[in-house]
């Protein structure tokens, strides 16, 4: 059984009501005294109330996803072997292998020309030797026949750490939700390429290229554009990318995106921070080199580092949560020619909940900010 499946579920919630049931049926024989009535007792008790909190971690997993397998609650690495076939005018020779498909969770998603589809891919980087899982969305337009011959603007989409790139589909529903905004009129058809910003797992990269380690910034800054822009009809200038991100997802799409303006024009980071994390997560991201610390810090880097002609957007909650100063803060360090948005709610906690309700307003922004040609 899938861990976020509805049988899992319904199991758990039957077990539980099982166990109250028989526990309390059966308290009468056990309000005896002596060791075998008392550990009698202490084991139904126990049976019922692990089964009580099965079923009520079940539920909060299933709305927020905090795991999308038994592979990643366990830590397992669930990635199978790829075989790349190298042969001329296949995505693989583009640095991009689709290993499935899938339809997207929508009315009429079982025909591309009205639901989209959603491709697995592995995308390999030539500058940075990291080779990374995504999940590719294609919009219904992608495959109509007055759009034959378009190039569509792209997003990359990035969960938060550890997250995975199922939490994107599943959870913050984005090909959903795209797909509303567009049938809405509210946005334009967009290519979206989610995936985690855990690149290099269990490692918290940060986003960063780390000297003698991963090169995570290369990865998505330089790699991943032009892997997708050769497979698929997604532009390649600047002006046709944007990028997406929650938490650790939201301070890497910030990051890449003011510093990279030659690859993204428009950045959006959903309760983003706005300095790389040290922990035991991360490891040692810099090695003591102070300049590269201080890069990864987006505050400073606002102050000190001329700023990019491209557009950002950053959102928080004036009650729940904790970067709600630091994001008035970007705000008034952004400067011409850079250009800010924000969004920001009365209340909100750092959770799928919160984020679901500022995903619909994020893609009409970057949408709004990027150009199909």
């Amino acid at each position: 059984m899938g861990l976020t499946g509805k049988p899992l579920l319904i199991l758990a919630i039957a077990l539980a009501v099982v166990l109250f049931t028989v526990t309390v049926w059966c308290w009468p024989r056990l309000a005896r005294r002596g060791a075998r009535a008392v550990l009698g007792r202490v084991g139904m008790l126990l049976a019922t109330q692990v089964a009580v909190f099965a079923t009520v971690a079940l539920l909060a997993n299933n709305s927020f996803l905090f795991y999308g397998s038994w592979a990643d609650l366990f830590g397992r690495k669930q990635d199978m072997g790829v075989v790349t076939d190298h042969a001329a005018g296949t995505l693989a020779a583009k640095n991009i292998v689709r290993v499935g498909t899938q339809r997207p969770d929508v009315p009429g998603g079982a025909l591309p020309r009205v639901g989209g589809r959603i491709d697995k891919v592995v995308i390999a980087g030539k500058r940075s030797g990291i080779e990374s899982s995504a999940y590719v969305y294609l919009p219904p337009e992608y495959f109509q026949p007055a759009f034959a011959h378009r190039k569509f603007p792209a997003a990359v989409v990035l969960t938060g750490y550890p997250g995975t790139a199922e939490n994107l589909i599943k959870g913050l529903a984005y090909p959903r939700t795209a797909l509303d905004r567009v049938k809405a009129g509210r946005a334009q058809p967009m290519v979206l390429v989610m995936l985690r910003p855990t690149v290099a797992p269990p490692r918290d990269t940060e986003c960063v290229d780390i000297k003698g380690g991963p090169k995570t910034e290369t990865f998505f800054a330089d790699d991943l554009p032009r892997a997708v822009s050769a497979g698929y009809r997604v532009g390649k200038h600047a002006r046709n990318w944007g990028i997406i991100g929650n938490s650790t997802g939201g301070y890497c799409a910030l990051k890449i995106g003011l510093h990279h303006p030659d690859r993204f024009t428009a950045s959006a980071g959903l309760s983003a921070y706005y300095k790389a994390a040290e922990d035991p997560t991360t490891g040692d991201l810099f090695h003591g080199d102070q300049t590269a610390r201080h890069r990864a810090d987006l505050l400073w880097s606002l102050d000190n580092r001329p700023q990019p002609d491209s557009s950002f957007l950053v959102t928080s909650s004036r009650h729940g949560e904790s970067n709600y100063a630091d994001t008035r803060k970007f705000v008034a360090k952004v400067k011409q020619p850079a250009q800010v948005s924000s969004i920001v709610l009365d209340s909100g906690g750092h959770n799928f909940n919160t984020w679901r309700r500022e995903i619909p307003a994020a893609l009409e922004w970057l949408s709004s900010r990027l150009s199909e040609n």
